[in-house]
């Protein structure tokens, strides 16, 4: 019997040593594969820095790859001192924080009163809210009800049409769903009407989601580009251009009189490529430093908003 033991003992010791050989061998492919993916995602970026800092001729050449060749910052000198440039990345970061502050409050205006079952017309409100979400009137009718509405070639084209959405509204009406039914009806036992509720209870759990939702909106926005382009024709519109536009612009070169791009070099291409590099990287980066300080709120955020429906 003892043999019987000892040689079933030896069979899950040897079943476990090869368990454990396998999934060393699957955490080795699963880190290998994160790697290629992290290296496919950091690449591209490090040779735009490195064409933004090296020198015209050396692009002309086409030798830069990874490392800067003929080292030279004129493009960031020209981006940070250039009227247009500055005007673009600071109007863009104020476009940015301000419609994400509006965003999430409109959000959470819209999001809480559905918790409530007994709130009048709520299920109808829902039908509305999902109706917008997959069917929408398209951009032509967009763009004409933005003409009517006398907000063409103004920052309102690039606030209102955007300013909520559909998706980030059920993620936050999901999460406010979570939270237990205790805590409201305790807040409300002590006297505390809906808006205490939502300061006191509600917001004060939802940091997750509202960084999240956060960071959606920001990203949104920072990177928006065809609203811009759509809306903002004329050329007292210009000094409404976010970064995107005008790195869109810099790329095409039609933001330059003849003029201009003789005094400025964009005849030469490799002058002109380095000064796009450096855009790209001013659009680029500022929106790419958020997430460190949003991540551990990100997957929770997500997930904990689309437990209930």
């Amino acid at each position: 019997m003892s043999n019987v033991n000892a040689a079933l003992g030896g069979k899950k010791l040897h079943d476990g040593m090869i368990k454990s050989r396998k999934t060393r061998v699957g955490d080795i492919v699963i880190a290998l594969v994160c790697l290629i993916a992290m290296l496919l995602c950091l690449l591209p970026m490090v040779h735009v820095l490195a064409c933004s800092l090296s020198s015209a001729d050396a692009l002309v050449r086409n030798d830069v790859f990874l490392w800067p060749k003929g080292w030279n910052t004129e493009a960031y000198h020209t981006v940070l001192t250039t009227e247009k440039y500055v005007r673009s990345l600071g109007w863009t970061a104020i476009l940015t924080i301000g419609c994400t502050l509006l965003s999430l409050f409109l959000t959470i205006c819209c999001a809480y009163p559905l918790i409530y079952s007994n709130l009048r017309g709520g299920k109808v409100i829902n039908f509305i809210i999902l109706f917008t979400m997959y069917f929408s009137a398209g951009t032509i009718p967009s763009y004409i009800l933005l003409n009517n509405l006398k907000m063409l070639n103004t920052p309102w084209a690039l606030i209102v049409p955007n300013c909520i959405s559909v998706f980030n509204v059920i993620i936050m009406r999901s999460f406010f769903f979570g939270v237990p039914d205790s805590l409201r009806e305790a807040a409300e036992i002590d006297g505390a009407g809906p808006i205490r509720v939502l300061f006191q209870v509600y917001l004060p759990l939802s940091l997750p989601v509202l960084a999240t939702l956060a960071l959606f909106y920001a990203v949104g926005r920072w990177n928006g580009f065809s609203d811009a382009l759509m809306y903002l024709k004329k050329s007292d519109a210009e000094k409404y251009w976010p970064i995107q536009l005008l790195l869109y612009n810099v790329i095409k070169n039609s933001t330059q009189t003849s003029e201009q791009v003789a005094q400025e070099g964009f005849f030469n291409n490799g002058v002109s490529k380095t000064i796009q590099m450096a855009t790209v990287m001013f659009a680029t980066v500022p929106i790419l430093l958020v997430y460190p300080w949003l991540q551990r709120y990100f997957v929770t955020g997500v997930t904990i908003g689309a437990v209930k429906g």
